[in-house]
């Protein structure tokens, strides 16, 4: 079995709304590219979500959503209130 990676660009509206919202909560991020992971010889694949870490907390995003994960994918918020909680964090 072989796995194939692709690694995936951050949407460029969605970092730079992302670098925005850090600005003004005045926050430093570090920003991990996401990746598809292909089975070969199947229709398998996997979705590897991009990564945020700030103030040692990871956050995951897709490209194209307004959703942002903390930590995992069983906690969410809108991008439009990421702001407040990293101002509580």
């Amino acid at each position: 079995m072989n796995i194939i990676k692709q690694e995936l660009q951050f949407e460029e509206s969605l970092k730079q709304r992302l670098e925005f919202i850090c600005e003004f909560a005045k926050v430093t991020p570090t920003f991990i590219n996401g990746s598809i992971r292909k089975i070969e010889n199947t229709n398998l694949s996997y979705i590897e979500p991009h990564r945020v870490v700030i103030k040692d907390t990871t956050f995951l995003v897709f490209n194209y959503s307004s959703d942002v994960y903390i930590s995992n994918l069983s906690k969410k918020i809108k991008l439009t209130e990421l702001e407040e909680y990293l101002k509580s964090l």
